[in-house]
């Protein structure tokens, strides 16, 4: 039988404010605040990262949670959907503007690289060493529609919240109000000096990636209209 102080599963989708989400949590949870960064899911190929989170999710003890109050970080969330099971937990996640996400991800793993850093992915060194364009990371078979590939395999339906990063501040005090019974102020961590949106994208170029990446696109849609249910539900 679940037990009765749910854990909080929150997915960290790359380049969506996660940090400064992270940040909220963790000044919230405290000690029960537990991050997972160890995966990083785009770093591995599919079928390897796939298995893993299967093999994690398999072999999960509910026990070893019973002092986690929220878990943080990137991650698949099927890892965590078993714990269901035996325990409530609430999946949340947010979501940005796909276009915009990509191009903030580009100039952020540009500005970020460090060589010397034990961390940096495999693919991240790629991307910078190897002198990406703009253009080839939209169109990288690695990096195409990121948010359905952490949500794979993953009921839509078992997400309790999708915040939108557009509309953080406003978001971000449903969410405290309805989980956590507070109204927590946002706090803006890892923000680009000079934001950079799709608009450096050549128009027809911009119609290309948002054809290959028509499977977020919708996604995010799907999660906007959430989100308009959700504040119309609101007192």
């Amino acid at each position: 039988m679940p037990s009765s102080a749910p854990v909080l599963v929150s997915i960290h989708m790359p380049k969506t404010a996660g940090l400064s989400f992270r940040a909220a949590l963790e000044q919230h949870y405290g000690a029960g605040f537990a991050p997972d960064y160890a995966d990083y899911p785009l770093a591995s190929p599919l079928p390897q990262r796939h298995a893993a989170a299967l093999e994690f999710s398999l072999a999960a003890e509910p026990s070893a949670y019973r002092q986690v109050g929220c878990i943080h970080g990137h991650f698949l969330p099927i890892k965590y959907l078993l714990l269901a099971d035996y325990m409530e937990c609430r999946f949340v996640t947010w979501l940005r503007e796909p276009l915009q996400r990509l191009v903030s991800h580009y100039y952020y793993w540009q500005r970020s690289y460090d060589p010397a850093a034990d961390d940096t992915s495999s693919l991240h060194r790629r991307v910078v060493e190897e002198a990406w364009t703009l253009e080839q990371f939209c169109l990288a078979p690695e990096l195409r529609n990121v948010y359905s590939q952490f949500l794979w395999a993953f009921p839509l339906r078992a997400l309790d919240f999708v915040g939108i990063t557009e509309y953080f501040a406003e978001d971000l005090r449903d969410f405290s109000t309805q989980f956590l019974g507070i109204n927590v102020e946002p706090q803006f961590a890892n923000a680009a000096e000079v934001p950079a949106g799709p608009e450096q994208l050549r128009p027809r170029l911009r119609q290309q990636v948002r054809e290959f990446h028509a499977q977020d696109l919708a996604l995010y849609q799907w999660a906007l209209q959430k989100r308009e249910a959700r504040r119309q539900a609101l007192p």
